[in-house]
Order: C-alpha cells, then structure tokens, then sequence
C-alpha cells in the first residue's frame, strides 16, 4: 500500500515536535496567515495505482485502527488559523466562501448538458453483473460517459438521488463527477466495435446484443418507453485508484498531512449524517493524476452518490443505514443477552410508501449518534472544532436552496419530492442546533473603519437560528507579542448589547481580544496591524460551552 504506517507517522510528528522544542522564540503568525490555499499541486512524477480491499478496509477499521479510549485525539492538523480549510487539491471552499447563488448550487460541477443524444451514443464497455449494471459509453462529440440505471421496482430511486447528493457535495466544497440526468431508449445506444465485456468467470469477451437487453431487462423503463438514468462524465486524468481515510500516500510529496487528521475528512462526517451517505468508505473516493505525466499533481474525488438519502442503489436503504455499523458490539451483545427481548429501536421507526426515495426520516435522527456501512477513521476523530466548521456550511442552505436543489432530481411525485425537502430541512436542523450550541458561535470577523474609529464585527450564528439568546458580549483587549506568544491587557474587560466592539487604540503590530457571550465560554480574535487597516488573522474557539 501506498500510505504511510503509524510508525512512520509517529517518526515525522517526533522530528517536528523536537524542532520546536529545539527552538527559542517562533511566531505563532506568519506573513501570509490566514493561509487561503494549501499548495499542495506541485509537479510530482506518476504514481502507481493505489489497489485497495474493499473486505480489508473493512477489516481494518473496523478492528485494527479504531479510536482507543485513551488515545488523544490532535486537532485537525491543516485547519488555518481561524479554523478555515485552505483550497486545496481535496476541497475548494465553495459554499464556506461566498455564499451561492441557487443558480449556482442547480448547476453544480456540470459543464455540459450531459450526453449528447443527436446521435446514437457508442458502448465501449459494459457491466451486467454487480450492485448497477449498466455502460460506458462515448457521445459524438468524444466524451466518455458511464451509464447507470434505477432497478426496476424503484424508479428514480438511484437516479435522481445521485445526481441530487452530487450538487450538494459539490457545494460543500469536494471535488464530485458531473453527473448528469438523463432520459435514454435502448435504440439510442450502438454496440462499438470495441465495445468488451467482462462476463461472471471473469474472463473478457465482446459485448452482444443480448448482453444489452439483459441490463434492459433489469432496470425501469418509464411509460414512455425512456429509461431515466445517471451519466457520469469521466473524470479528468489517469485514476490513481481511491484514497484512504488513514495515514498518508507515500508516493505524493504533496500529501504531508494524515487524512484522519484532515479537517475536510472529519467535517465530512456531518455532510454525510445530514444526508445518510452511509456508504461514504474509501472504495467511493478517486484519486486522479491530472496533468502532463511528470509534472501532473493527485486530485483527490468523493464519487458514487447513489447511496445516499433513502436510497440503497438498488433498493431502498436498510433500516440498519446511518444507524449501526455492520458490526458494533453493543447492541449485538445487549441483544444476546436479553434472549432477543430488547430490539433496536431504529427497526420499528416508520416510513412513507415513495418508491423514489425509499428509507429516509428525520425524526428519529439523531446527528451525533449517526454511523456509516463501518467506522471512517477520520469519522470518528472529529472534534467539536471540526463539526462547527460544518455546522456552519450546512447552516448557510436555506429551505429555498434545498428545495432547488432537489428538484434537480425531477421527481415525478411531487409528494414524494416535498417530503424528501421536508426531511432533509428537518436534519439540516437538528445538526445545526446540535453542535452550534456545544460551542461560542461569534463567526465572521471583520474590522470595519468609520469616522476614525475602527470596530469589531461579528455574527452570532447561534441567535441567528434561534438556539442561542444573543449578547450581552463581555471582552478584553490584550496586546498580543507574536514572537513570544505573550499577552498584556489593555484598559479594563468592557460589555456591549449587541456589538460591534470598539477597537483600542493600539500601536503593538498585533492585538487580540476576548470575546464572551453571556453563559457561554470565550474566543479569542487576533488581529494583525498592517498598513492603513487591521485583519483579523487568528480565531481560538475553546471546544465546549
């Protein structure tokens, strides 16, 4: 495997925890803080390609690198320094950025209108085995599409649940496929000259026509004789295989920092509560080799949407989904032990009957309890500072974004489309009321100059929604020694109702002042001199009320 060991993890934190106790004074600020892209796309040579067990990443997260009780957990390693996740070649900061536009969020990462259907669309490969069948196939134009269909019990089911999800994730600021919807006859596909197919024993051979009525057989077709199915553009570049939610790529000069301390890579776990991607494991992630080969970079993708909300790509989700892994000991045990007389409570919660969306409540939900098919390492690292960096994106989708959002699956039940909206609105709210109120919720700082005066502005998320009362804020400016890291009060600690705060009078090249709500604990703000205007550049947020 191509991935750093504990061992080798534990060597580099050693030699860089060794540098800074061998050195005197260190600014805790550099020039360029807060950092806004991670450079991590320098030219590397190709790797080779990752091969990864779908049995042993089971296997090993389940039990071989679980979280052990006593193990200290570090903070997210690649966070900024107030608590942002730079660009980088894992996430771009999309809705965290700049709020978008519902224009926006509806296109997603789509830069085509899909497979061109003007012509008949060329097969030059297939898959009639597996959880869903279906065809890689190359339009006029040259573009290569994989072609996946909705089993033929659940229609819309697979399709429109994907492409959904993927406009979401995109949003949140991960690298998706364009995956487009799209409505196809069996007459709109031609078997290529090339077109191979790899049958049960494994063995290759060419693609007949039988092969295509048999996946036709399988999957719905509407009554006017279309079939809804998921296009998916191919990615960019050369697959690199998937990447693991543990340690590093050894081969990636450009991988320094261990995924399940990446703050994207725990953060995620809120992304995929709020929309029951329990399946999100590393065999649904790609790595991409983009570039010239020697001087191309990895782009990390999360892909494979199809398990997502209620669906269960094939049928709907089990009830076990989002609730249990696939093997946890204690309801095992509780129910061996009491002769079956005690039953998990998610068995008995009730679902509407909406073939299109399946398994998928909000009520019974609880975000922090939340699980995936079997524990993500990074997953079970998240801290508090971690969640409310999510927290905060999902809190930005309003009810008229999500709604948007998903009529782009084109749900022919409009019941069916309003209850998922309805539902995804109602988890959107328990995680945002859930882990908003575990920690002080001031965010987007910013100093603002009027009339010679300069203030301190600020937003309290919290009352925002509803789940805190707002001020009084009590603070106390300090100036702050960057290169010892020292502190010394300036004027005496003062409270405003509802902010902003007045700037001292300053002259230190950095300043930092505590900020507290009434009740709740402090943070503190650092902000940096520089010509003509003060910045905000350092966030500390205690993780606890």
């Amino acid at each position: 495997m191509k991935y750093l060991n504990r061992f080798s993890r534990i060597a580099i934190f050693l030699a860089l925890f060794s540098v800074q106790l061998s050195g005197q004074a260190h600014p805790r600020f550099r020039s360029d803080d807060p950092l806004q892209i991670d450079p991590d796309k320098n030219p590397i040579p190709q790797p080779e390609k990752v091969r990864l067990s779908q049995i042993y990443d089971l296997v090993e997260n389940t039990f071989i690198r679980r979280v052990k009780r006593d193990e200290i957990v570090p903070p997210a390693v690649n966070a900024n320094t107030i608590g942002e996740v730079p660009d980088s070649s894992w996430f771009t900061n999309r809705m965290g950025g700049e709020v978008l536009t519902i224009n926006q969020l509806v296109t997603g990462p789509n830069q085509l209108k899909g497979p061109s259907l003007n012509e008949p669309l060329i097969i030059v490969g297939a898959k009639t085995e597996g959880v869903t069948p279906g065809f890689t196939v190359r339009d006029h134009s040259g573009e290569i599409f994989f072609l996946k269909f909705d089993p033929r019990d659940f229609p819309q089911l697979m399709t429109s649940t994907e492409v959904v999800v993927t406009k979401f994730f995109h949003a949140f600021g991960y690298n998706v496929p364009e995956n487009y919807l799209t409505f196809i006859r069996k007459e709109d596909l031609l078997i290529g000259d090339e077109a191979q197919l790899t049958d049960e024993e494994g063995k290759e051979r060419k693609l007949t026509g039988r092969d295509v009525d048999k996946i036709f057989e399988k999957v719905y077709q509407g009554p006017d004789g279309t079939t809804p199915a998921v296009a998916s553009r191919r990615l960019s570049g050369v697959p690199m295989g998937p990447f693991k939610y543990l340690d590093t790529r050894a081969d990636d000069p450009n991988d320094i920092f261990p995924h399940e301390n990446r703050r994207e890579l725990r953060g995620l776990r809120l992304f995929c509560a709020w929309l029951n991607h329990d399946d999100s494991r590393s065999h649904n992630t790609l790595d991409m080799y983009v570039g010239d080969t020697g001087k191309g970079y990895i782009k990390h993708h999360l892909i494979d949407f199809g398990s997502c909300l209620g669906s269960g790509s094939i049928k709907p989700q089990s009830r076990r989904a989002g609730n249990e892994y696939i093997v946890e000991w204690a309801p095992i045990l509780k129910a061996t032990f009491t002769f079956g007389i005690w039953d998990r409570p998610w068995r008995h919660v009730k679902y509407p009957n909406y073939p299109s969306v399946g398994r998928f409540e909000g009520d019974f939900f609880q975000p922090q309890l939340w699980r995936p098919e079997y524990p993500n390492p990074a997953f079970e690292r998240m801290q508090l500072g971690d969640a409310f960096w999510a927290a905060r994106i999902i809190a930005l989708f309003s009810d008229e974004m999500i709604q948007a959002l998903v009529e782009t699956g084109q749900f022919s039940n409009p019941d069916a489309e309003q209850y998922l909206v309805e539902t995804i609105i109602k988890r959107r709210d328990k995680i945002i009321g859930y882990y908003l109120s575990k920690m002080n919720s001031l965010d987007q700082f910013k100093v603002k100059h009027q009339n010679g005066s300069s203030f301190l502005e600020f937003r309290n998320l919290a009352n925002q929604l509803g789940i805190k009362p707002a001020g009084p804020y009590h603070y106390q400016w300090f100036s702050f020694t960057n290169e010892t890291d020292s502190l010394v009060e300036i004027g005496k600690p003062e409270s405003v109702r509802t902010g902003p705060i007045l700037v001292v009078p300053y002259s230190s090249e950095f300043l930092m002042v505590r900020v507290r709500p009434e009740a709740q604990t402090p943070v503190d703000v650092y902000l940096r001199n520089e010509p003509g205007n003060l910045k905000v550049v350092g966030i500390d947020r205690p993780e606890s009320t």
